[in-house]
């Protein structure tokens, strides 16, 4: 007969598991921000993507970076093929992020104010369930405004870009109901200093058809349809459209070298790449490249920091859950004073995060609207403040990311250092978007430079600032101290770090002032600008009430 008595395997004191849920129904912050910031119009669409998100999303995102993608140079018979294959949990990914418009919706809505806000909030959602898949979306949705430099690739390609289908086919687009977009700028021997590349555009007609013939070092997403690429000509680097194949059927010209192998991002491949006269396309005026593709990359920049914020939440939401739940020394984990201060820093962070991001999808939104109309001068400071103000929340919230993930992994202990946890991916992930787009150093000298040579930039970040002015002190005294420090342009450089992180956490304090629960916004004026914080997440005031802080953090 069976006997018990030898039984250990008895699962107590274990959080039951958090997926499937509604990632847009417990987010309190979100909800708020999508209507402040002017995306309301779009609720019901934001709010479908939630149980999505935090259901199949979710799970098919384990399956899509278990399974890393593979390259294929050759087929069964020697003909060379350059094929990367994915696994269907990939597919999946990407069949559910387009069907919900991750990287349409802001232009296919580009006419209702807020579009980009609604579009922000979509690839908040998509971003805490998987991220690889990001990396072909944002490019995809960033290409719009350099294809629209070319009025014939503009018909030809926006239709395929907007359309709400995912064809994962490796065919010429022309037979796809949908298509995506990459992009090609970095060479082995410049990286951010793109001007160093030594890619050829060698002319073959008159109508700025070309042949490419260089490498690129990183080459993200070479699955996709099409290439924005940059390349010398005689006039300097200009931007070319890089079509995977020919008119007539055949590959292109394009030799994937190799698959990087990364620290994270394991679902989406990145490439090196030989041009061996592959045909092109020029995007714009010859000589122009930096110009027009940087209307890109301020777009996946943006993307850059709304990723990570959604990493920081998605990382917060599972050191939350598992807090609820789980019993140490007789009580919950949450009713603990010190683990209360943990996770009480942690979701104040991650609220100004997105704070930042939704503001700046805000200005960004204002922006390409008026570029659209025609009317560049009718976003009015808007425009500006994008322009500073992406580099400032691309350096700061991507650079918190990686501290952020680890300490919500402390939060779990064990559990959240196994693959069974989506922490271990997160926190791979955690350092990329730092990376991505040019790393910290680039965004503080892209602020600095705003800041000298563009004084409605300057003017529309003050004018942003000084809203807030008298709603705490400390944020008053610190404001000062920043207008002084910008009026003294000398030796900048060296303390360009410091001084964007200061202008971010005014940023993030003063959209907190004006619109979160009061107790929530003082908190952080005080433990960020007010010195009542130590170098580590979980050191606020100990007077502070964190029972409400942690009850909006997860609804």
């Amino acid at each position: 007969m069976h006997s018990n008595r030898f039984s250990t395997h008895e699962v107590f004191n274990q959080p039951s598991p958090l997926a499937p849920y509604d990632m847009y129904a417990t987010d309190r912050a979100l909800q708020e921000g999508l209507a402040r910031e002017g995306g309301s119009f779009a609720t019901e669409q934001v709010a479908k993507l939630g149980p999505v998100a935090g259901g199949e999303l979710f799970a098919l995102g384990f399956g899509a970076n278990e399974n890393k993608p593979r390259f294929r140079p050759f087929d069964a018979y020697g003909h060379r093929i350059d094929e990367v294959e994915f696994h269907p949990a990939y597919h999946r990914t990407m069949e559910i992020a387009i069907a919900h418009c991750v990287p349409s919706f802001a232009w296919l809505h580009q006419d209702t104010p807020g579009a980009h806000v609604a579009r922000a909030a979509l690839l908040y959602l998509s971003a805490q369930a998987e991220q690889g898949h990001l990396c072909p979306l944002t490019m995809t949705y960033a290409s719009i405004p350099t294809l629209r430099h070319d009025a014939q690739l503009a018909a030809t390609w926006i239709p395929r870009v907007l359309s709400m289908h995912y064809d994962p086919r490796f065919i010429p687009a022309v037979y796809k109901r949908g298509a995506t977009i990459g992009m090609g700028m970095t060479e082995k021997q410049g990286g951010s200093d793109v001007r160093a590349n030594t890619t050829r555009a060698n002319p073959i007609d008159s109508d700025g058809m070309v042949e490419l013939v260089g490498h690129k070092w990183f080459f993200s997403a070479p699955m996709c349809d099409a290439f924005l690429v940059l390349a010398q000509e005689n006039e300097g680097l200009s931007c070319f459209l890089l079509e995977r194949f020919l008119p007539d059927g055949t590959q292109n010209a394009i030799r994937i070298q190799r698959l990087k192998d990364k620290l994270g991002d394991w679902s989406n491949a990145s490439s090196e790449v030989e041009f061996q006269g592959a045909l092109a396309t020029r995007v714009g005026a010859p000589g122009r490249g930096i110009s027009n593709i940087l209307e890109m990359v301020a777009l996946t920049r943006l993307d850059c920091a709304i990723g990570s914020a959604a990493i920081m939440r998605q990382a917060l939401v599972q050191a939350v859950h598992h807090a609820r739940q789980r019993s140490v020394f007789g009580r919950a984990l949450i009713a603990q004073p010190l683990m209360q201060n943990v996770l009480a820093d942690l979701a104040l962070e991650s609220e100004a995060a997105l704070a930042l991001v939704l503001r700046l999808a805000r200005a960004v939104d204002a922006a390409q609207r008026a570029a659209v109309s025609g009317n560049a001068s009718g976003a009015g400071s808007e425009s500006a403040f994008a322009r500073i103000v992406t580099a400032v929340a691309k350096y700061w919230i991507c650079k918190r990311c990686p501290a952020f993930v680890n300490e919500a992994q402390e939060c779990l202990g064990g559990a959240g250092y196994v693959e069974e946890s989506i922490l271990p991916r997160l926190y791979r992930q955690a350092p990329l978007n730092s990376i991505w787009e040019g790393s910290g150093n680039i965004q503080c000298l892209d602020v600095l430079r705003a800041l000298k040579r563009d004084r409605g930039a300057r003017d529309a970040l003050l004018a942003e600032l000084e809203l807030a002015r008298g709603g705490h002190t400390a944020f008053d005294a610190a404001l000062s101290a920043l207008v002084r420090d910008l009026d003294d342009t000398d030796a900048q450089e060296p303390r360009a770090r410091s001084l964007v992180e200061r202008v971010a956490l005014l940023l993030q304090a003063a959209l907190l002032l004006r619109s979160a629960p009061q107790p929530l916004a003082h908190l952080f004026c005080a433990s960020r600008l007010g010195g009542a914080h130590g170098m580590a997440f979980g050191t606020l005031p100990t007077d502070t009430s964190f029972e409400p802080i942690l009850a909006r953090a997860l609804s």
